[in-house]
């Protein structure tokens, strides 16, 4: 192996090792205290957030902003390939034929939404004045994470691809990238605290 597939295993090491350090820490914190009287079925109102809950009807950010919201999807689905692809190469498995083909025509869809999300973020005045470092520094990551994914599977430019992939693995126990681990104890916690009250799963109402 070279020193580039050492830098990203030891990338790959330090980054797993925070986020299961996140993860037990939010365990340990367990659940927010509630002082209403309980009035719904928390297991019910969990099990809403994980699904009912996540679609864009449900979701006035998403429903207002379809065209942002399916780029956002195509994005996070070009980040997932890229992972995936990432482990294949650390186990020296190789992908070919239609396979790579279909793969780098998903990430170069994928790429093109990042890059739309990022312009979208630095033109208009609401996102742009909300937005931080971070909000930027995870985006450019990320994208050109899948861009040089796309590109080592055809040109195989391994050395650029392991230091983009290990610059990736340490930023994102760092930043915004850490809601990989923070995405589910957000949902559980949604599911908590609208179960207890009895609003999710919400009724149907008869007219």
């Amino acid at each position: 192996m070279f020193w580039y597939q050492w830098l990203a295993i030891a990338a790959l090491a330090i980054c797993m090792i925070s986020c299961i350090y996140l993860f037990f820490r939010i365990i340990s914190l367990g659940n927010p205290p509630e002082y209403a009287r309980r009035a719904g079925n928390i297991g019910k109102a969990v099990r809403y957030s994980f699904t009912g809950a996540m679609s864009p009807r449900q979701k006035e950010s998403a429903y207002l902003h379809l065209p942002t919201y399916i780029a956002g999807i195509i994005y996070h689905i070009g980040t997932f390939l890229s992972i995936i692809i990432f482990f294949i190469y650390l186990f020296d498995l190789n992908i070919g034929g239609w396979a790579c083909q279909l793969a780098v025509g998903i990430l170069i869809a994928s790429s093109l939404c990042g890059i739309g999300i990022l312009i979208k973020r630095i033109m208009k005045h609401e996102l742009r004045s909300l937005s931080n470092p971070d909000d930027y520094i995870s985006n450019i990551l990320v994208t050109a994470f899948q861009v040089i994914t796309a590109v080592d599977m055809i040109y195989s430019v391994w050395p650029a691809y392991y230091i983009i992939s290990a610059l990736l693995l340490l930023y994102l126990p760092l930043g915004k990238l850490k809601h990989a681990v923070y995405f589910f104890a957000a949902r559980y916690h949604l599911g908590f605290f609208y179960g207890w009250r009895g609003v999710w799963p919400p009724k149907h109402i008869r007219k």
